[in-house]
């Protein structure tokens, strides 16, 4: 964990470069761990789109409990029975969403066997919130049981960003499963960040892998309740 309370520089020219397209979809079902398989698919549906672009996938996600109903372990064999209201969300370049939007429009993906049919887009700014929060960052082989070196590790990468660490709070490690092997990841919290620093990150994003839902930066409602950080895995 780092900590520091000192008082926030001023603001900076604050880029609207890239957003965030939810897309509406159709879809009865999907694996908890799915952001391979959804990655995969994607890229087969329209291979033009992120040849020439870099497009960050998001999971898709839901709230995890509701109604006496709690999410399953996170695993390929659970499944997620989505609603109506669920999105796909991919973050794009502003001058491309017009078109990535066109060409995924109709397309029908298998997802370890449950179909996906995507719909239309709403195009949505990133947020200003000074708070964020990444489910899933990569770990190096070394980090699995070493939080200090992971954290490190962060804290130079947000250098390189021109962002220094004021409140970070490191959660609990988790596996993506490819045909290639098992990922390791960690979540991360970021908090008191300036409304261009948050952008920058949402932008940039930490550890690789954004175009398989990991090191994307999302609101968090707070630090405060840092014991139910990992409630939204």
């Amino acid at each position: 964990m780092f900590w520091n309370d000192d008082a926030p520089p001023k603001e900076v020219t604050i880029s609207d470069d890239v957003v965030d397209l939810l897309f509406s979809i159709r879809c009865r079902e999907i694996p908890v761990d799915h952001v391979h398989a959804l990655s995969t698919a994607l890229k087969a549906a329209a291979p033009e789109i992120f040849e020439n672009n870099d497009i960050v996938i998001h999971s898709i996600h839901m709230a995890s409990s509701a109604h006496g109903w709690e999410r399953p372990d996170f695993n390929t064999e659970e499944h997620l029975i989505l609603s109506h209201r669920t999105k796909l969300t991919l973050r794009v370049r502003k001058e491309n969403a017009s078109q990535i939007q066109q060409q995924l429009l109709g397309a029908t993906l298998d997802i370890n066997g449950c179909e996906l049919v995507i719909g239309k887009a709403k195009s949505k700014p990133l947020s200003k919130q000074g708070t964020i929060y990444s489910r899933h960052i990569q770990c190096l082989e070394d980090e699995a049981e070493d939080e200090a070196c992971f954290m490190q590790r962060m804290a130079a990468e947000l250098k390189t960003l021109g962002i220094p660490i004021k409140k970070a709070l490191c959660g609990k490690t988790s596996l993506l499963h490819t045909p290639d092997g098992e990922i390791l990841t960690r979540s991360l919290m970021l908090a008191d960040l300036t409304t261009a620093e948050s952008i920058k990150l949402q932008q940039h994003g930490l550890g690789g892998g954004q175009d398989m839902g990991c090191g994307i930066f999302i609101p968090h409602k707070g630090i405060d309740a840092v014991e139910n950080i990992d409630n939204d895995k």
